[in-house]
């Protein structure tokens, strides 16, 4: 049963992800489009509340017994189980209403505290990212079709670390993530947005990305899954034991995303 899921899982995720672009593209080709401030103050637009309905009717049709965790539901927020989906239907409001490009559709499911499978899917830089039926990573060629395309497997750097590539946060650098970069011997230091950070690591485009800042399970699970699927790990800040998930409300705690071969300090 479990092998039918992780198959059904690919070849779902993907397509999801993609129907969730096409809905997210069209609001952002408009000349203008709803923004408002949610009780936390953080952004939403008609664009991440279209693509949560399309991808929530959609996973409940497809895997009706597995509970599913999103971040524009919040009466998903208590849902606890050992096996869930988790959904960020729209991630990196605010490069999205910046216009940036940098923001991404986040499908993963998790099973036992780990993100095991997971979509990232950047309509707007026109990169896919997810793990395969057998946890292991790819980078599927534009343009995308119904059935998968040229998949390119994706595999984390060797790192040097007298010579670092890093990638942080474009919205949310601050002087403390600054500060703790400046600890290592850094090459390349370059920002993005949204679960791309991720998927940087992923395909070797840099060695290592420090969050130190609030995030929800749902920003980070699948980006997790593509990384730890291209050999990679993410890591708490504060001991370096794996991040979890299925925590209370869903929040994390800062934690490193790494090429096996940095050197914490």
């Amino acid at each position: 049963m479990t092998n039918n899921l992780y198959e059904l899982i690919e070849t779902s995720f993907r397509t999801i992800a993609l129907q969730a672009g096409d809905v997210i593209m069209e609001v952002y080709g408009r000349p203008d489009f709803e923004t408002r401030s949610k009780a936390d103050d953080s952004p939403v637009t008609e664009a991440d509340e279209a693509a949560d309905v399309l991808i929530r009717a959609e996973l409940v049709k497809l895997f009706p017994d597995i509970p599913i965790v999103t971040e524009e539901l919040s009466e998903s927020h208590s849902i606890k189980a050992d096996r869930f989906i988790i959904v960020d239907p729209l991630d990196g409001t605010k490069e999205f209403v910046k216009r940036r490009g940098d923001f991404t559709v986040n499908i993963a499911l998790v099973e036992n505290g780990q993100p095991v499978r997971g979509v990232v899917y950047a309509p707007a830089k026109n990169r896919l990212f997810y793990t395969l039926a057998d946890g292991s990573s790819v980078e599927e060629a534009a343009p995308f079709t119904a059935t998968s395309g040229k998949q390119t497997a994706l595999k984390v750097s060797t790192p040097d670390n007298d010579a670092l590539l890093v990638v942080a946060s474009k919205s949310h650098r601050d002087a403390a993530t600054d500060d703790y970069i400046n600890r290592y011997v850094v090459k390349d230091a370059k920002s993005a947005g949204s679960s791309l950070k991720f998927c940087l690591v992923a395909s070797g485009e840099a060695d290592f990305y420090p969050r130190l800042g609030r995030t929800m399970e749902w920003d980070t699970a699948a980006g997790h899954a593509v990384v730890v699927g291209a050999g990679g790990q993410v890591l708490r800040f504060d001991d370096h034991t794996p991040l979890t998930y299925g925590k209370p409300e869903y929040e994390n705690p800062f934690f490193l995303v790494v090429a096996p071969g940095v050197t914490l300090r």
